[in-house]
């Protein structure tokens, strides 16, 4: 065996597990830890953001745009405290994020002595929001905690982990032996009996309806057929976009699933939790919900389906399929009655201006491998309802934390885990401004992410809200803003300033040309509300 310090054990088996690179902030807990990455930095990339919570989203944008285990690294404390946004949103949308967290002296820990950066029970703390979290106490364990946990963030529901080490036990010396690796992923076994069951409901079904979540995202094809078979309209709202092509004949965006909710006589869900279909449009006897999930705790979180199919969509949906043929009815094409769906919905987006032209504006200046990543903003909520994405993990979205601020750092997380890719952030000057600072990132790091910072001068959807249902109280939402061009420039980057959704694509265009960082500054009044075609109301039950 091999002796090695503690970090040199951990950053060799990153690497033997594939990993390329981490998002990391140095500090005096970890020095032994980022020695050791400079000395591996032949075979490990270390892009060090300005703030911990960009070092969290950057991993957690590289995760979602590759479905790869990503790592990154802080001091305890306040830099672990600093980056748990990231890891709770990782955890709420299923991204295999490795934190390596330090920690005050081996011997010290919880006894509230008063150690730099100590903290209470860390771990019991990262238990909240991730799946597996544990300490590294001697040299020897490095390896086989980094196997351990890089195999529970990618086994059956995928999910952060965090790995924490004393400042003194970073650099300590021993004997290290590797596991063997990587584990492989360990998924549930399907049922056969349930996909039966599932087959015999679906194809008896005459008006059947498919909704799509963050856990379909690597069953494109298995979709596409099932849709297909079935002659099933598909829609996804946040997580889902671009599995099944926004071109494809039977995809509808969610206020059209919401017309087709109420005479839909089977439902599949296939990786989403149903949430807004079982909170707000309501369901009953009548309809027959087949859930398809690798969690086997979601099918039966809102009520009991008719049918649960518990494993990795991918394989479920080809067993699906392949059981199906011997059961499917045939239907009618939905052509005609889908295009009456389509004008109707254009008919209401038309009322969402200028948001949906901006949308537009972004999506025909994106090819279809370009990255869109949106934020809690109103073009964001427009991007959510009407952008054609057209291959998965093209459209990255925050899920049901949407946690303002997010946007940009996790762009440039996916920008440096698929360079090959043109990426776009949109924000609005709220959040935008929570993560500026990693403008000097994007120069410093040649990470070519475009921002599009839509600027009212307010949170704007908070003022609506003030606006519409407190009697124009307006309070705390009203901002002072710098000039962005003018800051964007000052960190060395090319900047434009676009008022119109034309002015937008052109200048978001000749952004992507230069293949370098770049900020667009979209100066623009108030919205007017998405929210009747996101919280639709109840139609069954």
């Amino acid at each position: 065996m091999p002796t090695m310090t503690t970090a040199e054990g951990v950053v060799e088996s990153l690497i033997r597990h594939g990993l390329t690179t981490v998002f990391a902030l140095p500090g005096i807990h970890n020095d032994p830890l980022f020695d050791a990455m400079f000395r591996a930095s032949d075979r490990l990339r270390v892009i060090h953001p300005r703030h911990e919570q960009a070092a969290g989203y950057m991993a957690l944008g590289a995760a979602l745009a590759t479905g790869k285990p990503q790592a990154f690294s802080t001091v305890p404390g306040p830099g672990f405290l600093n980056a748990s946004a990231a890891l709770l949103m990782a955890y709420s949308m299923d991204a295999p994020v490795l934190g390596l967290i330090g920690q005050i002296p081996q011997s010290q820990i919880d006894r509230a002595h008063g150690h730099l950066h100590e903290i209470h029970d860390q771990l019991g703390l990262a238990r909240h929001f991730t799946k597996f979290a544990a300490r590294i106490r001697a040299p020897h364990e490095g390896p086989g905690l980094v196997t351990e946990a890089l195999h529970q963030a990618l086994s059956d529901r995928q999910r952060p982990a965090v790995l924490e080490c004393a400042w003194d036990m970073w650099g300590r010396t021993g004997p290290v032996e590797f596991p063997q690796m990587p584990r492989p992923r360990s998924v549930p076994p399907l049922d056969e009996d349930a996909i039966e069951q599932a087959a015999k409901i679906l194809g008896a079904a005459e008006r059947p309806l498919i909704l799509l979540g963050g856990g379909a995202m690597d069953a494109a094809p298995e979709v596409a057929a099932l849709a297909e078979l079935l002659e099933a309209p598909a829609s996804a709202y946040r997580r889902g976009h671009g599995i099944l092509p926004a071109s494809h004949r039977l995809n509808v965006t969610l206020p059209i699933a919401h017309r087709l909710w109420k005479d839909a006589d089977a439902v599949v869900g296939i990786g989403t939790r149903l949430l807004f279909q079982h909170d707000m449009w309501g369901v009953d006897d009548k309809m027959k919900i087949v859930r398809i999930d690798i969690d086997p705790e979601e099918p039966e979180r809102f009520r009991q389906p008719a049918a649960a199919i518990v494993g990795d969509a991918a394989p479920a949906l080809r067993a699906l399929v392949n059981r199906l043929v011997r059961h499917n009815r045939k239907r009618a094409s939905r052509a005609d009655e889908l295009a009456g769906h389509r004008a109707w919905a254009d008919a209401g987006f038309a009322k969402l201006e200028p948001q949906l032209s901006f949308v537009r504006a972004i999506r025909a200046a994106l090819p279809d491998n370009g990255i869109l990543v949106d934020e809690v903003t109103q073009v964001g909520f427009m991007a959510r309802l009407a952008y054609a994405a057209e291959k998965p993990r093209t459209f990255i979205s925050p899920g049901y934390q949407d946690n303002l601020g997010w946007g940009y750092g996790t762009a440039l997380g996916v920008k440096a885990a698929r360079p090959d890719a043109p990426v776009v952030s949109i924000a609005g000057d709220g959040g935008f401004l929570y993560q500026a600072g990693e403008l000097a990132t994007a120069v410093q790091h040649k990470l070519p992410v475009v921002a599009v910072v839509f600027d009212n001068g307010a949170f704007g959807n908070v003022r609506l809200i003030q606006q519409e249902n407190f009697g124009g109280r307006l309070i705390a939402s009203d901002l002072h803003n710098p000039d962005f061009v003018k800051l964007a420039e000052s960190f060395g980057m090319a900047a434009f300033r676009a008022k119109t959704a034309p002015e937008l694509q052109a200048a978001l265009t000749r952004a992507l040309k230069l293949d370098a960082p770049a900020l667009i500054h979209v100066p623009c009044g108030d919205m007017p509300s998405p929210w009747a075609f996101i919280r639709m109301p109840k139609v069954r039950g």
